[in-house]
């Protein structure tokens, strides 16, 4: 066993060198958090197996932060797969937190490839600020990984900037992931001739493990009533000095270990990964059932609504209900978006409102706050 030392991430490169000893198993692995956090539930964190070198704090979008251990075995399998699913070993680009799993496998990744990474300093996304950094990449293969909200900026500035669309075009390939990709934002992307991979995992599978629907390295998905689980290198150990929570989502079956993710969704017969939304974000509107994230992706498909967010709210007459939250001036006409939503998925799902806010209120990672929302609508 050995100590968990909490490491602040204000500084990149800090937590480059730290990670590197951590991967070599030195004697403590590291707890990154972000610059400036402490905590005194983090003083007395138990030992860890040996094995493991990073835990990582969930964000906490949509339910309590857990701490996840990922063994050095288990970042180094996702790192190798990635490496064969992009096409080699590269130059990474760092845009994301490095309290997050997605960016410290862009460390990882780097650490793995014996390339330096460049690493875009923490703070406000700017895509001039990321193109300018994306220029010091020197390696002939060169990626980054991002959040739909930073990828839909840079897409913004490359529609009317050469200049920006050159910078996206010299990247090899650009991960998204992090959260549910509007296939608008893919298609913009195709349309501009970038390179864009839609990402699926977490922090319980070192990160991403499903590229573009199909399972990198040795990870096996397999759906279980609807719900989607993962086996393969790149499962965490666990949550730290959580066992029950650790029994519950990782399981044996019949020698295999599986972790239940939590997700809906479905494998193909081709072994095509989708996705269709968190089993924990279903509300019961007048006795049925239905999936917010479902209706969520057909409300930004609407005119006006591509970045809006759909919450639960309790309803006096169905109980609870959706509601479109928008970060707008006006919001647009009720009726047709309840009438779009009704004619895909019925009548319950029909949102109750759309409510308009100066600004969405976001996690470190870029994702969404949902909970921070949900506390802006009333619950």
């Amino acid at each position: 066993m050995r100590p968990v030392r909490v490491v602040p991430v204000g500084d990149p490169l800090h937590v480059l060198a730290e990670l590197r000893l951590a991967l070599s198993a030195t004697d403590e692995a590291l707890l990154p958090v972000p610059a400036g956090e402490t905590g005194t539930d983090r003083e007395s964190l138990g030992p860890v197996p040996r094995r493991v070198a990073v835990v990582i704090e969930t964000s906490g979008s949509t339910a309590a932060p857990k701490r996840v251990m990922l063994s050095t075995d288990a970042l180094l399998a996702s790192a190798a797969a990635s490496s064969v699913a992009l096409g080699g070993d590269g130059q990474w680009l760092l845009a994301l937190p490095a309290h997050y799993i997605a960016g410290v496998q862009v460390l990882v990744r780097s650490i793995a490839a014996g390339t330096e990474p460049v690493l875009l300093p923490p703070g406000h996304f700017d895509p001039a600020e990321f193109a300018a950094y994306a220029g010091w990449l020197v390696e002939p293969l060169r990626f980054t990984s991002l959040v739909p909200v930073q990828l839909a900026r840079l897409l913004d500035a490359a529609e009317t900037d050469p200049a920006m669309l050159a910078v996206l075009r010299r990247f090899t390939g650009i991960l998204v992931g992090g959260q549910a990709v509007a296939p608008a934002l893919i298609e913009r992307a195709e349309r501009l001739r970038i390179r864009v991979l839609r990402t699926y995992g977490s922090s319980e599978t070192a990160g991403g493990c499903v590229y573009d629907g199909v399972p990198i390295g040795n990870t096996v998905v397999r759906a279980v009533d609807g719900q989607l689980e993962i086996s393969g290198s790149v499962l965490a150990d666990g949550y730290l000095d959580d066992e029950e929570r650790t029994r519950e989502r990782f399981v044996d079956d019949q020698g295999v270990r599986w972790y239940r993710t939590g997700d809906l969704g479905a494998v193909g017969a081709d072994g095509t990964v989708s996705v269709t939304g968190r089993a924990d974000n279903v509300i019961i509107s007048g006795g049925e059932k239905v999936s917010l994230d479902a209706v969520e992706a057909l409300v930004r498909t609407l005119p006006g609504l591509g970045d809006a967010l759909v919450v639960r709210a309790n309803d006096p007459v169905w109980g609870q209900a959706g509601v479109v939250v928008l970060a707008a001036d006006q919001a647009p006409a009720l009726e047709p978006v309840r009438a779009a939503v009704a004619a895909e998925l019925g009548r319950a799902a029909r949102p109750a409102r759309i409510v308009t806010v100066g600004t969405v209120p976001l996690l470190a990672s870029g994702k969404p706050d949902r909970q921070a929302v949900e506390r802006l609508v009333g619950r």
